[in-house]
């Protein structure tokens, strides 16, 4: 028994054909469309990218606790359970969050891993001239602007790409142990992400009008640009969507050629979807997390059932992924683990939850049933109280700085730090770019109103969706304060 995972970043699933985006060029999605089950109530839990990352290895919510982070000491890993359990785990990715200091426990955990580099302001080549850069580029500040810039300059030609690269890795793992038992390979590229970096030949699947500045890299921010430009970004995200429906064919070509699909499971998934100007936001984080960022794109192949040409309604979510591993080689899921195998929610005749969480460490603690979306707000402006609990205090790029530290408490355990106390530390950045308390607590009727267009007001409704979303906090052990800053009542 096998297993593979292909994990993409920032993939849309209104961007997909299999969810109804007949006009983007992916045939290879469609391809696998038809190989697979394709969950149509699939969710985030934890944003963004480690956050994501962490429920991978643990099967549980990581931001009602804190934010951006490394694996705790006392995190349940189900790459190293594999790897302990004799499965040989392997890991191929170009994703730059794994070599910072906010990523740094998780790539190691595997029984081996390869990277390559040069996404986004991935600090790779090094240049202390200024990058040639078109004049029709609009200078934005910071330094992954412009070292995106420079390392663009060795990106050239396509097979030059972290992506190209990423996925001629995970090829060449699967050629060298097609005749090995008991492996799991992660194919985790960074794209699609933002920057829409990529060639010219699938931006030419997409022809449109536009004589704009040079414009592939959306701000987080409110939507200030022409339609055009609007228009312009979601084709150049198209594109980057055309190529990695590209590199996802040569995988599946090699399952065909290596007879893979006889014992292979496999998982083809996103941390998290992103705004192209709906609902006049782009990117995420900011905002409130809209269907566009939080329901995403899933599909499984589990060759003990053959299910395929299939489409399923459970309510499934990103915790799932790690427990799914683990019933697949027979491994017993932790104490821990909040989230299920995917396998039980098809077999399943019932629903195997009531609903699930969703959210950003300080943002929206959002609820959902399937038909139904809660999005709670902090009650007050400053959202307030707010802490970190971790013994890892490190935020993407760097450690948590001396001024951070200099009010730490001791938390009592939580009922999954295998009792082990916590720092408990003040939360940064509360009152600024998490000002989510401006948009209001919102309910949404998900069959009425797929594109959560119009909240409604129905009192009943959201007394049950309050309800629920309690009940879903205090089975993660949501800290006190959460229910405080909320308004709620545990």
């Amino acid at each position: 028994m096998r297993a593979i995972m292909v994990m993409f970043d920032s993939l849309n699933r209104h961007m997909l054909p299999p969810y109804g985006a007949d006009w983007v060029h992916a045939p290879n999605f469609e391809r696998l469309h038809e190989r697979t089950v394709t969950f149509d109530n699939s969710y985030v839990g934890s944003m963004p990218c480690m956050p994501c990352r962490r429920e991978l290895h643990t099967g549980r919510y990581n931001f009602l606790h804190r934010s951006w982070g490394p694996l705790e000491p006392f995190d349940d890993s189900v790459p190293e359970i594999l790897k302990e359990r004799g499965v040989y785990t392997h890991l191929v990715s170009d994703h730059l969050h794994y070599w910072e200091e906010g990523g740094c426990t998780y790539h190691t955990r595997y029984s081996s891993w390869e990277i390559s580099r040069g996404q986004e302001g991935d600090p790779w080549k090094g240049q202390v001239a200024d990058p040639e850069i078109p004049e029709s580029v609009s200078p934005r500040s910071g330094q992954p602007w412009r070292q995106d810039w420079v390392n663009r300059g060795h990106l050239k030609e396509e097979k030059d790409q972290p992506q190209a690269k990423t996925f001629a890795m995970g090829l060449e793992f699967m050629r060298t142990n097609a005749d090995q038992d008991r492996w799991f390979l992660q194919i985790e590229t960074f794209d699609p992400h933002e920057p829409y970096f990529t060639q010219q030949h699938y931006k030419d699947l997409y022809p449109h009008d536009y004589d704009g500045p040079h414009f592939d890299w959306p701000p987080y921010s409110e939507v200030t640009e022409t339609p055009e430009q609007v228009e312009h970004m979601r084709m150049q995200n198209a594109a980057l969507i055309s190529m990695c429906d590209t590199y996802l064919g040569e995988v599946l070509d090699l399952m065909d050629e290596q007879d893979m699909w006889k014992d292979t499971l496999l998982i083809v998934c996103t941390d998290h979807g992103f705004l192209l100007g709906e609902h006049d936001w782009w990117a995420k984080c900011v905002q409130p997390f809209y269907g566009e960022v939080a329901h995403t794109p899933l599909f499984l192949w589990d060759p003990r059932t053959g299910r395929r040409r299939e489409r399923s309604a459970a309510l499934v979510q990103n915790i799932d992924w790690g427990p799914t591993l683990l019933e697949f080689f027979g491994i017993p899921l932790t104490p821990d683990m909040e989230g299920l195998p995917l396998t039980h929610s098809l077999a399943s005749e019932e629903a195997l939850r009531e609903g699930m969480l969703f959210g950003l460490h300080g943002g929206h603690v959002n609820v959902t049933d399937g038909r139904y979306v809660y999005m709670r707000a902090p009650i007050r402006e400053e959202n307030g109280p707010l802490y970190e609990y971790t013994l890892m205090p490190t935020h993407m790029h760097h450690t948590f700085d001396v001024e951070e530290l200099q009010d730490i408490e001791l938390a009592a355990p939580f009922m999954f730090t295998k009792g082990c106390k916590t720092m408990k530390i003040p939360a940064r950045g509360s009152g600024s770019w998490r000002d989510v308390h401006r948009f209001g607590t919102m309910l949404f009727d998900l069959e009425a109103d797929p594109k959560q267009e119009h909240p409604i007001r129905n009192v009943e409704i959201e007394a049950r969706m309050v309800a629920l979303l309690i009940k879903l906090m205090k089975a993660n052990d949501a800290p006190a304060e959460q229910f405080e800053r909320l308004g709620l009542a545990p």
